[in-house]
């Protein structure tokens, strides 16, 4: 039976703390996590997610946390298709319809897309069907040769970025499914190059050949501010821009031509499919 207070130590060395640092951080004697990681000291409800809180574990674990210190769950997790999210939904649509003629898309913890725009449909023409099945998983179509990486000219810098991201996002969360697919595209493979630095990730270039055109895009990636729901703490919107205005033409003469598979979102609202 896992114990509080392993997997606060799990976390803390996960963070590369040691315990004088969390409890400078959270104003607790350095004594006290001791106790509280060799099960000495049973700790509050508000001191585990206290002690979280300086940790940065996210709000799945947090529960997981609670629940070892016999304590209820504090953060619902709500399917984004349940009838109460309706309006959480409607927001998104209109982000995503709103961006068009570009492309945007919503991706869960896991990379699974749950809702695209139509302007999305460019990435797809010639994508292997298999990788079409939903749930559409954002790294293996974005890194499989079947998928995008035949088209994208600047694959080894795109690369670069994905094995970053999906590094930390293993190391912040510990979530397995992740680190599964950091392992399938780049546990045996050579490095890429350096790790771009984080603050670079703002604006991503991404370089697409389509046959003779050639589609210039960068990507920012937005989420939900300080949530309360895990389902909400672990979507983010992946909005892409063109870099030029040879792109920008591009995108407005052919986005819409048909909705991405397994969303139900096109040019009007819809419910996202859940993976």
């Amino acid at each position: 039976m896992e114990t509080v207070g392993a997997l606060l130590r799990g976390w803390r060395h996960r963070r590369r703390l040691s315990q004088l640092d969390l409890a400078l951080a959270a104003d607790v004697s350095a004594r006290y996590v001791s106790l509280v990681e060799t099960g000495r000291s049973r700790p509050s409800a508000d001191m585990v997610l206290r002690l979280a809180a300086h940790l940065d574990v996210p709000l799945r674990h947090r529960n997981r946390l609670l629940v070892a210190a016999g304590f209820a769950p504090r953060y619902s997790e709500r399917p984004l298709d349940a009838p109460d999210m309706s309006a959480v939904r409607g927001s998104l649509v209109q982000v995503l319809q709103a961006h068009e003629p570009y492309p945007a898309l919503v991706v869960d913890r896991r990379w699974n897309i749950m809702m695209a725009n139509a302007s999305v449909s460019i990435f797809l023409s010639d994508v292997d069907p298999e990788l079409l099945v939903p749930p559409v998983n954002m790294v293996r179509l974005g890194l499989d040769p079947r998928g995008l990486a035949s088209r994208i000219v600047n694959l080894t810098e795109v690369r670069s970025f994905f094995r970053a991201r999906l590094s930390r996002q293993a190391a912040r969360t510990g979530d397995p499914v992740v680190g599964a697919l950091y392992d399938e595209f780049f546990a045996e493979a050579a490095p890429d190059g350096p790790v771009p630095p984080l603050e670079s990730e703002v604006a991503i270039p991404m370089i697409f050949r389509f046959g003779d055109l050639e589609l210039r895009l960068f990507s920012t990636i937005t989420t939900f501010g300080t949530p309360h729901d895990i389902t909400l703490e672990e979507l983010s919107i992946e909005s892409y821009y063109p870099a030029d205005a040879d792109s920008a033409d591009l995108l407005r003469g052919i986005a819409g031509t048909r909705p991405f598979p397994g969303t139900g979102i096109a040019r009007t609202p819809g419910h996202p499919r859940r993976p």
